[in-house]
């Protein structure tokens, strides 16, 4: 029989949040859980900073500037998610839900979509639990849709999450199943930071130090989030919201293994993006601050696999990757290698073959865009290139993986920024649809960040 697939993503949550990544702070057992029972990825990077292009990418294994979505869905005119003009941002190609549904399986969604028009099903998700807009203005009586029609939820969320996967688990399935979990939690974003984060763990972190997250001083290219950064009260609600999280999590595993699941599902963990949570002196992802910014917490992301019986328990991959080789590894593994479209291109390699303990061989270079800033990260470097006009930034990560001495002003470093260039500029022309490519006068499917373009900030002729 076909292989069940329980598909979890948080919004916003950096590895480093996690007890399987070292974090002795927060406490996530059922996430730990996964890791130990199976392998955890310790170099996995997201291809973009913030929640609609990342989910678009682990649909379809295409890059921002292939699918379009180039930042999150809500500030595009006009709005995608709800109302007259709505539309799912991906259809026009072949994703993983479609796949799924054509291979035959029932394929469910209790979460957040982020992806457009949410009050309908989308892309043969038959059940559809989920919120009618991307962001979480709080964690108590936010709106949600079920049945087609938007309520007011008054649940914890994230507990309103797990009993509609629970739901949907606990129903009689015929055929293999795909649930997709897209939790709302930790987010860690908006006013309701500056409160009290009312869970089951507020008592516990109520007199938590928490040292995990690092008080530095505020830097200057941040822009939003400057009441939460440093703030133990947005610190502390951070820490109970992944805990929160990590409940469901136990919750889906119990349900998996009641039911007799446990062996033919496999169990995929990970977050859409990462997040400062004071590193740096930074709160928030990468849209958050002007420029830009591209640092490590902001775009690594946890990735876990689990499937007992299959998957060696306590694996570890080392090879670098990106969400864009989620695509076509998770197929090959579910051995619908065959249905991997061939246009447009995926800039993604397999590593399905690792998953069940086979040695494979890895480049181990990712890249990542957000709007005007394009990034390559290597075994050594990492180089951020912000068009047209700067500031770009070159770290040497074995001598300064904390990201603290650009060199990229360096004469003796001119020739690296060159060849970083070079490749930067071959992956993207290769891979880039033109349609959708910014640096090129492409078009994008959402908003973008206001003054990060020049003619944003009034500095083209005729603006």
């Amino acid at each position: 029989m076909k292989p069940n697939l329980v598909f979890i993503m948080t919004d916003n949550q950096g590895d480093w949040t996690l007890g399987c990544y070292g974090n002795e702070e927060i406490r996530t057992p059922n996430i730990d859980r996964i890791a130990a029972e199976g392998m955890r990825f310790a170099d996995a990077y997201c291809v973009n900073s913030v929640c609609s292009p990342n989910r678009a990418t682990c649909f379809t294994g295409l890059l921002p500037s292939q699918h379009g979505v180039h930042s999150y869905l809500g500030g595009e005119k006009p709005d995608a998610q709800m109302g007259p003009d709505a539309y799912c941002t991906i259809e026009e190609f072949t994703t993983l839900p479609r796949i799924m549904t054509d291979a035959g399986y029932t394929c469910g969604l209790s979460g957040k979509w982020h992806l457009g028009d949410s009050l309908h099903p989308q892309e043969g998700f038959d059940y559809w639990f989920t919120k009618p807009k991307g962001h979480t203005s709080r964690f108590y009586d936010d709106e949600a849709i079920w049945e087609e029609e938007v309520y007011t939820e008054p649940r914890y969320y994230t507990d309103a999450i797990t009993a509609h996967a629970l739901d949907f688990l606990e129903q009689q399935h015929e055929q293999p199943f795909f649930l997709y979990v897209p939790y709302n939690g930790p987010y860690g974003l908006g006013e309701h930071m500056t409160y009290t984060h009312e869970n089951r763990h507020t008592e516990y972190y109520a007199d938590k130090e928490l040292n995990c997250f690092p008080r530095e001083p505020v830097h200057p290219w941040l822009k939003q989030n400057r009441e939460i950064i440093n703030n133990p009260v947005s610190i502390r609600g951070y820490a109970s919201a992944v805990s929160g999280v990590d409940d469901g999590v136990g919750e889906i595993l119990a349900a998996l293994e009641r039911q007799g699941l446990d062996e033919n599902t496999l169990v995929v963990y990970t977050a859409d993006q990462g997040l400062c949570g004071g590193h740096h002196g930074m709160w928030g992802m990468g849209d958050h601050s002007r420029p830009l910014h591209t640092f490590e917490e902001t775009i690594r992301i946890p990735l876990l696999f689990r499937q007992p019986g299959r998957i060696p328990a306590g694996g570890l991959f080392t090879g670098r990757t990106c969400n864009y080789d989620f695509f076509p590894s998770l197929l090959e593994y579910l051995d619908l290698e065959s249905a991997i479209p061939q246009e447009p291109e995926l800039p993604g390699e397999s590593y399905a073959r690792a998953l069940t303990g086979e040695k494979v061989e890895w480049n181990g270079t990712i890249f990542h865009e957000f709007e005007n800033t394009r990034l390559i990260r290597d075994d050594r470097w990492k180089y951020a290139w912000r068009f047209p006009e700067g500031p770009d930034e070159l770290y040497d990560m074995l001598e300064d993986p904390g990201e603290q001495k650009n060199l990229v002003g360096d004469a003796e470093f001119a020739s690296l920024v060159r060849e970083m260039r070079e490749r930067i500029e071959a992956f993207f022309n290769r891979y880039a649809d033109p349609e959708f490519d910014l640096w090129r006068g492409g078009r994008s499917k959402a908003g973008r960040p206001v003054g990060v373009w020049p003619e944003e900030r009034g500095e083209v002729a005729g603006v």
